[in-house]
């Protein structure tokens, strides 16, 4: 079976479209007709389990692509070229997902893992989890044991045996190795649907667009978002290490992006090292794409401190010198708006949302995509 592309250079795509010659299209197909040899060893409890890796047809990799071992959001040397932080999380499958069609009356996982993310404020459901959609409905999750490690597996019951749409998250804070699939045998496989646009968005910034503190990967902002509109997107969110180095924005404008929505303001150090970076990143997105949607926001806060209001200023300085300028797609969107809704109740610690944080962040973000939408820029 033919794998997935490999992209290499901030100058491809990063959707993870299929060689046309390994594509089943609408066909279906059975898991036991492709590959009869194809075993992993499972103590999951099914007689009939079939496992297959997700990088063969007619599985759909978006967000993330698979180079050298590890799934990875970035290609490793930009990585490496932007910081020794950003190598480090440049790995973790945050906005990695898997789509397929199966009428299989269950879904099951076994999954290799690299570096795991465990820390005393976030559940191992969203750090290190999958979770499961059927269409947009959310059906379960891939919960991992206390102690894991380096692997583990687990299965979501879907109950009858119809024909559905799968939509498997990744982890938030991460790094996976491999992914396989388990369904019933003579169950058929097919290809999904694609999204609304093949382009995706994409979102630069802080842990909280890494997806700090969601309770599943399903729950980060970005994800919500996504099921809302049927876009494709990908999370460059970098935790603690998101600060708008000339790398990483030379890196993204090589990207082809339907929209552009950054705020990394979390992650510099000050205002003045903001008001010198965050203009400077704007330009070069926009110098290469002229008409792309930019979305610029400052972080989102429910008080404001100290120098909140410096750091707000620098991020809408930005986006008012652009429309003086003539520009008529870029929008700011104010961080006192992300955490309106909810309020101190949606941080876990004062800055990571919880569940009911990236709802109200999304709910925001997602209005103004819903207004460039109805304007066809996207």
């Amino acid at each position: 079976m033919g794998k997935s592309k490999i992209l290499l250079s901030g100058k491809e795509n990063l959707i993870n479209h299929f060689n046309a010659e390994n594509s089943v299209g609408e066909q279906a197909v059975c898991i036991s007709s492709i590959d009869k040899n194809f075993h992993i060893e499972t103590k999951i409890k099914k007689d009939d389990i079939r496992f297959y890796s997700i990088e063969d047809a007619p599985f759909k990799i978006y967000g993330v692509y698979k180079d050298d071992g590890l799934f990875r959001r970035l290609p490793e040397e930009v990585a490496r070229s932007v910081s020794e932080g950003v190598y480090k999380l440049h790995a973790n499958t945050a906005g990695g997902r898997v789509r397929f069609v199966t009428d299989s009356s269950y879904v099951a996982v076994s999954v290799r893992l690299g570096r795991v993310g465990k820390m005393p404020h976030f559940a191992l459901s969203g750090s290190v989890g999958f979770d499961l959609y059927v269409g947009t409905l959310y059906r379960g999750a891939f919960i991992p044991p206390f102690g894991v490690t380096d692997s583990y597996e687990a299965v979501v019951e879907l109950g009858s045996s119809e024909e559905r749409e799968i939509t498997i998250n990744f982890p938030l804070y991460s790094d996976v190795r491999d992914v396989y699939i388990g369904i019933s045998d003579g169950a058929a496989v097919k290809a999904p649907s694609p999204y609304a646009n093949e382009k995706p968005v994409v979102y630069y910034g802080s842990s909280i667009t890494q997806g700090a503190c969601a309770s599943r990967p399903g729950m980060a902002y970005q994800s919500i978002i996504s099921r809302r509109f049927n876009l494709d997107f990908v999370n460059l969110g970098f935790s603690g290490n998101a600060k708008g180095e000339l790398t990483i924005a030379e890196y993204i404008k090589g990207l082809d992006m339907s929209a552009f929505v950054y705020d990394y303001d979390h992650n510099s150090p000050n205002a003045a090292f903001l008001a010198q970076t965050h203009e400077r990143m704007f330009k070069i997105i926009r110098e290469a794409h002229p008409t792309l949607p930019i979305i610029c926001m400052s972080r989102p806060r429910f008080r404001i401190v100290g120098e909140d209001e410096k750091r707000r200023a620098v991020v809408e300085a930005t986006y008012k010198n652009a429309i003086a300028a003539g520009d008529e797609n870029v929008y700011f969107l104010d961080g006192k708006a992300l955490s309106a809704l909810c309020g101190g109740d949606g941080m876990v610690d004062g800055t990571h949302p919880t569940d009911y944080g990236f709802a109200s962040m999304a709910k925001a973000i997602g209005d103004v995509l819903e207004e460039i939408i109805e304007r066809g820029k996207i």
